[in-house]
């Protein structure tokens, strides 16, 4: 399996992968259940979820999301193709979470939604 790039996703703390990106993960990328946060196989979850399956309050995410662009940022060997997190199931908006990631290493490749909002002269048409 390919290693580069990771696929990010969004997921909840029990790691149960039952839809959207996080099932994609979970039966392509080798995104293992159980797994709520961190690198699995060639996937990288995010929680955007809590336990129960509620979505987490931003500032939460905020936290989880620090955690995994320092984990990027010692990572160089890597790419990470972030997938809207928060913004499917999680029920935010692309202007909620994209300013998390304002700070992102270059190995992170923001999803359009994300990049029209941090650099809207620099997203594509």
């Amino acid at each position: 399996m390919e290693r580069n790039p990771i696929f990010v996703f969004g997921s909840n703390l029990a790691g149960i992968h039952g839809g959207g990106a996080a099932k994609w993960a979970y039966e392509n990328r080798g995104a293992e259940w159980g797994v709520g946060f961190g690198l699995t196989g060639t996937a990288f979850a995010i929680p955007t979820k809590d336990w129960n399956i509620e979505t987490l309050p931003l500032k939460e995410i905020e936290k989880f999301v620090r955690r995994f662009l320092k984990f990027a940022q010692a990572r160089s060997d890597l790419t990470f193709q972030l997938t809207p997190i928060g913004c499917g199931h999680a029920g935010y908006t692309p202007v909620q979470i994209a300013p998390m990631f304002k700070d992102a290493p270059a190995n992170v490749m923001l999803p359009d939604e994300f990049r029209a909002i941090l650099a809207p002269d620099q997203s594509r048409p």
